[in-house]
């Protein structure tokens, strides 16, 4: 599988697509599709509760044009749309329930990786490190390399990851 490679720039909390020799750069690892999943915004239920005043719900719009067929009997979420509900945990303080909530956002995010054959297993760790989160990554690839695991720091207080890198 090979994406277009983007480049973390916590400075900035947004991605930016690498150039190598002036052409865009490639990821054939899951470096990419892994900050996708995770650090784009899906779009809140409409009885959630929002971590900011107003009504914004967030959401890339091609997923309204998701037909349905991917609900998750688990989540009762569209498995084909993008991205996590890992914002949603903006500005929280870290308490066991947080963590499993983000615990969750991640999985959720990552579990088109199972159901698409990318993966042939999922694990999802997250620990608090101070006021952040430590989220790691591990998947077993059904050929290719083996066992891959990705690590990202993660402050909900300020929305903020501050390091992404396969280990």
């Amino acid at each position: 599988m090979t994406d277009l490679a983007l480049a973390w720039d916590a400075d900035r909390f947004a991605g930016d697509l690498l150039l190598a020799n002036g052409a865009l750069a490639t990821d054939d690892g899951m470096r990419t599709a892994i900050l996708i999943s995770l650090f784009t915004d899906a779009r809140a239920a409409d009885d959630a509760e929002l971590p900011e005043a107003g009504d914004d719900r967030r959401g890339w719009w091609g997923d309204a044009l998701a037909d349905g067929s991917g609900i998750d009997a688990g989540t009762a979420r569209d498995a084909n749309r993008i991205g996590s509900l890992l914002w949603l945990l903006a500005r929280s303080k870290i308490t066991d329930r947080v963590l499993q909530q983000a615990h969750q956002a991640c999985y959720d995010a990552l579990s088109w990786l199972l159901r698409d054959g990318v993966a042939a297993a999922l694990r999802v760790i997250v620990e608090a490190q101070g006021h952040t989160l430590a989220i790691g990554i591990e998947l077993d690839r059904p050929s290719g390399p083996g066992r891959q695991r990705f690590d990202f720091t993660w402050d909900a207080s300020t929305s903020t990851l501050t390091s992404g890198k396969p280990s």
